[in-house]
């Protein structure tokens, strides 16, 4: 018989995907915003301009029922802070940024396939950090991704020649960026929780945006047409509030790693976005080295799956970062 928690999860699993589908407009968000002539640092500005004060509000009601369950003691030190802004600013800034100008050079579909892989970048680093042997399996599941994005590089070297290669590298660099976030994030977050950490992480980092951009435009930058303020109210909300705290609802219904798995959803429909919308191409060579991407992307989610379950001091989980 079907447990009652059944349908709940069934919610849970459509919310997720929701997030993951929501997540996967940016790209194409940001070509759209390049077509109004909006550059990149523009477009990043006006998302944090938008979606931090979001974050910011929820953040202090956070600290404050954290505050009073503490008998009204504070629950951050200024190191704290710190170390949360500095964080937040590799995760929201820096990554960010490096995406957002990516997007100059490449397509939006090959743009998320690199983001994609970032969870092998999680696992290598944090071996090498650790000095902790990588997997065989691990090893496979980084060859079949990365053997994908060569195929569609390939191609689209012949193609855009240059650029590929400089869109190319910037999202590799974002990728790595947002791996590192990653495995600094974690312990915060252990310590002050997820909804504090983000709340303070995305203001320091919009911090960094809005110093990034009057250091490189004029205040009036910010004066769009109406088109291109559609778009980054878009960016904003749709593409950037509403996923983080969809997901975060499915992770609380159903748990992070599924979560994870539906986040591969948003690759399938930012492929369908960039080809129905933005009229991209989609050859044979972005089909076989979008799948193996996808491929390689859930072979290491079971494989990281398969290796929580073990019982602690297993080979097989000592081998994992």
């Amino acid at each position: 018989m079907t447990s009652p928690a059944a349908p709940n999860r069934l919610v849970g699993y459509f919310i997720g995907a929701l997030g993951a589908s929501f997540f996967s407009t940016k790209g194409i968000v940001i070509k759209l915003a390049l077509l109004e002539n909006v550059d990149a640092v523009t477009t990043l500005t006006w998302r944090m301009i938008i979606a931090v004060p979001f974050f910011a509000l929820i953040g202090y009601f956070g600290y404050r029922k954290q505050k009073a369950a503490n008998g009204g003691q504070p629950v951050l030190s200024w190191s704290m802070v710190l170390k949360v802004c500095a964080v937040g600013v590799i995760g929201y800034y820096v990554a960010s940024y490096l995406d957002f100008a990516g997007l100059n050079y490449i397509s939006a579909q090959f743009d998320r396939l690199i983001l994609l892989t970032y969870p092998i970048f999680v696992v290598v680093i944090g071996a090498l950090w650790q000095r902790r042997k990588i997997s065989a399996v691990a090893m496979l599941a980084l060859g079949i991704s990365y053997g994908g994005l060569a195929l569609i590089f390939a191609h689209d070297l012949q193609l855009e020649g240059r650029d590929t290669v400089i869109g190319a590298l910037l999202v590799l660099g974002a990728a790595l960026a947002f791996a590192i976030y990653q495995l600094l994030a974690k312990p915060l977050i252990d310590q002050i929780g997820a909804r504090l950490f983000t709340s303070i992480a995305m203001s320091a980092a919009g911090g960094m945006v809005i110093l990034h951009f009057l250091a490189t435009h004029e205040f009036t930058d910010l004066i769009l047409s109406q088109n291109a303020m559609w778009l980054m109210l878009a960016i904003g909300t749709i593409s950037t509030v509403a996923p983080a705290y969809l997901i975060a609802i499915s992770i609380g219904m159903v748990g992070p790693e599924p979560t994870a798995v539906l986040g591969n959803v948003s690759t399938i429909v930012t492929i369908v976005l960039a080809i129905t919308i933005l009229g991209e191409p989609f050859s044979i060579y972005h089909g076989l080295g979008a799948a193996l991407v996808l491929c390689g992307v859930l072979l290491f989610t079971l494989m990281d799956h398969r290796a929580r379950k073990l019982p602690a001091g297993t080979p097989a989980l000592k081998k994992q970062p």
